[in-house]
């Protein structure tokens, strides 16, 4: 058993998995959600305790996890009533998975400052798979002493852990990686409609192009569902419109031209109109040759 007492704030799809890597790895896990059933049944599956409120839960806490769905949501569980911030541990560090804005990062890498505790903004991406099976890559935004002493933690559930910088640049890595995933399935759902609309056989076309230029992590591993018009494996496309919303709002602050994350995002918001909400970031193929989604 480790040493170390540790602490993760929200069990969504992300969170829960992760949660449960550091437990397996020997830690001390405290874990908290806002629908507590969730945090109670994932005491019961892993070897941990959970509490009822962020406050609570990052008592005594040496290394505090937090992965929740935006920057409304990550400022309720650290500065909010009962927040995590009125109750963190003197050199504790905070580390920070939720995909939120560079201003939020900075903002709380501030108030963690003046109150003499560390925080990391350290956004991940590799999807529900990546969590579950502890391979994720995550970027990281904050200083080095504190990446240093939070790295081994987060080993327990990433592949690849890279600091890129100064507080804010682990979310503004995350921006780059989601604008070029959004040219990605674009381009893979145009080429694939293509593929289909000439009478191609697509489960050899991408065998082929796969091993070539062309191919892509989502090439590889959406394809097949793409062509079976399943969409319910990955990252879904209200997550993803407010990912590339994020991005946008950035994008004034520094001067970029983002012409075809603009036009992506709002075919996002056509699938979202007709209930594919919850779909995953591939059912952009549905605008080019599959039927209306509410039929």
């Amino acid at each position: 058993m480790s040493d170390y007492k540790l602490a993760f704030i929200g069990l969504g799809v992300m969170g829960y998995p992760m949660a449960g890597h550091l437990s397996n790895n020997g830690h001390r896990v405290c874990v908290y959600n806002r629908t507590s059933s969730k945090a109670e049944k994932w005491s019961n599956q892993y070897a941990g305790t959970f509490a009822s409120s962020p406050a609570e839960t990052v008592a005594g806490a040496d290394f505090v996890f937090c992965c929740v769905g935006n920057d409304d949501d990550l400022r309720s569980v650290t500065i909010g009533e009962g927040g995590a911030f009125s109750n963190m541990k003197q050199g504790a560090v905070f580390v920070d998975h939720t995909t939120a804005s560079a201003t939020v990062a900075a903002e709380l890498y501030e108030l963690a400052k003046h109150q003499g505790f560390d925080f990391l903004d350290a956004p991940v991406s590799g999807g529900q798979a990546g969590a579950e099976n502890g391979i994720l890559t995550v970027m990281v935004g904050g200083d080095q002493s504190a990446f240093d002493k939070a790295k081994p933690m987060i080993d327990c559930f990433a592949q690849s852990v890279m600091l890129m910088g100064k507080s804010g640049s682990g979310q503004l890595t995350k921006m780059v990686n989601q604008i070029c995933i959004a040219g990605l399935v674009q381009g893979l759902s145009e080429g694939l409609a293509f593929g289909v609309n000439a009478g191609l056989d697509c489960n050899q076309v991408f065998q082929v192009i796969s091993k070539g230029a062309a191919s892509s992590w989502q090439m590889i591993n959406r394809n097949e569902t793409m062509l079976k018009n399943e969409f319910e494996f990955g990252f879904a496309v209200d997550w993803m419109r407010k990912d590339l919303g994020l991005c946008m709002d950035e994008a004034k602050k520094n001067g970029s031209e983002l012409p075809i994350t603009k036009i992506v995002d709002g075919y996002y918001a056509e699938i979202q109109a007709k209930g594919g909400s919850r779909y995953d970031t591939s059912s952009l193929v549905t605008r080019l040759y599959r039927k209306d989604l509410a039929n």
